[in-house]
């Protein structure tokens, strides 16, 4: 089948967009970073210097303002400072969020134990909240790093991660719909391992799954049209993507049948794979198993087919339209962490990128060893150098 623009779509258009941004940013024993600290304005902010300097510290750490593991999914003992052993690294930041200014405050909890070093401690304006879905209520951000280029030639489960992360920006509810389901998910594959397995807990930990794998699925469907659309309208001259998540529970949505009746069939299927399923160890339906498939639409050819730089610039324009549809259609302009990416670009196409990024009106962070490259952003952007974890503003 030909890949065109979206079909039928409708749009909320005509929302005005609030535009997410950091204010200020604070790092304490984060990596190379003792301490520092950093004001700035909504505009896009470009960091460079050399290598090992700490220009991808900043963006991981602002990653972290966000539910999960940050851009580099490290794991948060590793985050600490070596120069400070024993000291709980932590991040603090004011930002323009959803809902106005808040005061974000994260980190290893300092009562971490030896045995459980990895755990996190958050704060939403000196409050400390339960677990990190709440963050996603106030703050979203997509971002794309040079160890994402290789994201088509990876697992369906990076890939779905992936996407995961730019529903999140659409929907705040997404992050936490996942982790139910997931949960679930988890609790239902210890219970088939017992020799006898309560069926009533059963059912109802497949009725959780069915009722979040539907909500997950549609909303997985809706980010994907809007994002499609918004490449489909660039004037960009990067290589234009069509995304289609494939799975059960997102075909049976896609066919027109309604939400309740596909968690009435997908508990059913459920129900019929226990025997499946336990001799397995694992669930093997399910939106825990969709994949995310990118065609390449003027050539017809799916992504992981294609040359590594046209993979790169897809993955590039994924990002682009995942924010100015964002800012479109939802209301909302996240911002974005973009490390080392015009490096594999040529001018022409780095002028499209930072034309693009200040049309949308989103903060980017960029990140480059050489200044030259993002000379053509000129008094649109603010500038820092980097280096020995020290930051100084370029005038």
């Amino acid at each position: 089948m030909m890949l065109t623009q979206t079909q039928g779509l409708q749009l909320d258009e005509g929302t005005e967009s609030k535009v997410l941004y950091v204010s200020t940013l604070s790092l304490s024993n984060f990596r190379n970073y003792a301490y520092s600290r950093l004001e700035v304005t909504p505009a896009p902010v470009v960091l460079t210097g050399r290598n090992g300097a700490g220009k991808t510290n900043i963006l991981e750490a602002i990653s972290l303002l966000t539910p999960g593991r940050g851009l580099r999914r490290a794991r948060l003992s590793e985050i600490d400072s070596r120069e400070q052993a024993g000291l709980p690294w932590a991040v603090a930041a004011t930002i323009n969020g959803r809902e106005g200014e808040i005061k974000i405050g994260t980190g290893r909890d300092p009562e971490s134990s030896d045995d459980n070093p990895d755990k996190r401690i958050t704060k939403i304006d000196g409050k400390i909240v339960k677990g990190q879905t709440e963050l996603a209520r106030h703050f979203s951000m997509v971002w794309l790093t040079p160890q994402m280029e290789q994201l088509f030639q990876e697992s369906a489960s990076t890939a779905r991660k992936f996407f995961d992360r730019l529903v999140y920006s659409f929907d705040a509810e997404h992050a936490s719909r996942v982790n139910e389901y997931d949960y679930a998910m988890r609790e239902r594959n210890r219970l088939l391992q017992m020799e006898r397995a309560d069926s009533t807990w059963l059912d109802a930990l497949e009725q959780t799954m069915a009722e979040t794998g539907a909500a997950i699925a549609q909303a997985r469907i809706l980010t994907s049209e809007h994002i499609n659309h918004a490449i489909h309208q660039s004037a960009l001259s990067f290589p234009k993507a069509h995304i289609h998540i494939e799975g059960f529970i997102e075909r049976k949505l896609e066919a027109g049948q309604s939400a309740v009746d596909v968690e009435d069939e997908f508990k059913a299927l459920l129900r019929q794979s226990r025997g499946q399923d336990r001799a397995t160890g694992r669930t093997l339906s399910g939106t825990h198993r969709s994949e995310m498939q990118v065609t390449h639409i003027e050539k017809q050819m799916p992504a992981e087919s294609c040359s590594t730089g046209e993979q790169k610039a897809m993955l590039l324009s994924i990002v682009l339209a995942q924010a100015r549809s964002g800012a479109r259609w939802h209301g909302i302009t996240p911002v974005l962490l973009l490390d080392e990416v015009v490096a594999h670009l040529d001018a022409t196409r780095r002028l499209e990128l930072f034309d693009e990024i200040c049309q949308i009106g989103a903060q980017a962070w960029m990140t480059g060893t050489d200044p030259a490259t993002f000379a053509a952003l000129g008094s649109r952007a603010q500038f820092f150098s980097v280096s020995n974890a020290s930051l100084e503003p370029q005038l």
